[in-house]
């Protein structure tokens, strides 16, 4: 579940393995670079940590964040 605070948007992610966790981070980046819109992100091992902000919009988070947030959680 998305967790909304500090004028973003985070959620951390956990996988079996690394090779899962960074599997999912590609699949991330190719959707995030067709929404033009990337996200924070770090991973150690198997989780991977996003945070999202429109840093256009002062770093609030805005109905972009929202949509990319939405599509992260369908992969």
């Amino acid at each position: 579940m998305w967790k909304e605070e500090n004028d973003k948007l985070s959620r951390t992610f956990e996988f079996k393995d690394f090779q899962e966790a960074f599997a999912f981070m590609t699949r991330v980046a190719f959707l995030a670079e067709a929404q033009g819109h990337h996200p924070n992100w770090s991973n150690v091992y198997n989780e991977v940590t996003i945070e999202l902000t429109t840093h256009d919009a002062g770093n609030k988070v805005t109905n972009k964040d929202r949509k990319l947030a939405e599509a992260i959680d369908k992969i």
